[in-house]
């Protein structure tokens, strides 16, 4: 029961410290990529690829926000692998759903791509090309010194409180950010099932 108690303390302590100025930030980028008929693009490689096929749902469902990312399409997303390299992967579909100055790219990983460690360089390719044509960068990332925390417009970093957890708690603390987001007043555009049905 020792970990299960550390585990959980560390999920109170990182809820008791996350920035909710960055989140707040986050949340003011989505408004405006909204408003301006923009779209999102949330990318992610690992259990943040699994995050982002399910925040693509909530964000188009309950915030009204037109969201795609390229692990939906594993045709596509493994032919783009074979045919053109991992690391151009992510910018290659980016560049084919024709990323615009309107549009946003939502990075979700825990350290954000590092190119000098060879690390998710798909992701810090990504970011440099919706750099190249004037779209919003943001992401929720576990590493302050990772690509998307140094390049982004607006990153909520997950705080670390042990470093055996980070991982598990950023991938985690994903969830709970986007949940945040698409529930907010300002951006939640239609009611969720169960909560509707207690009104």
């Amino acid at each position: 029961m020792d970990f299960v108690t550390r585990y959980l303390d560390e999920v109170a302590e990182i809820a008791a410290r996350i920035d909710r100025e960055a989140i707040g930030r986050l949340l003011d980028v989505l408004v405006e990529v909204r408003a301006a008929g923009g779209r999102l693009f949330i990318l992610g490689v690992g259990g943040s690829a699994a995050n982002a096929s399910h925040a693509v749902n909530d964000f188009r469902k309950i915030a009204g926000l037109e969201a795609y990312t390229p692990v939906d399409n594993v045709s596509e997303l493994t032919a783009r692998i074979n045919d053109e390299g991992w690391d151009s992967s992510l910018a290659k579909w980016l560049a084919g759903s024709r990323l615009t100055d309107r549009d946003c790219v939502l990075i979700f990983s825990v350290g954000g791509g590092d190119p000098e460690r060879n690390v998710s360089v798909n992701l810090v390719r990504a970011i440099e090309y919706a750099k190249s044509v004037g779209a919003r960068v943001c992401g929720v990332v576990g590493r302050a010194g990772g690509f998307t925390a140094k390049m982004a417009d607006a990153c909520v970093l997950i705080p670390v409180v042990d470093a055996q957890t980070v991982t598990p708690h950023t991938e985690a603390f994903q969830a709970v950010v986007w949940h945040l987001l698409v529930s907010h007043p300002r951006l939640q555009a239609s009611p969720t099932k169960w909560e509707s049905l207690e009104r």
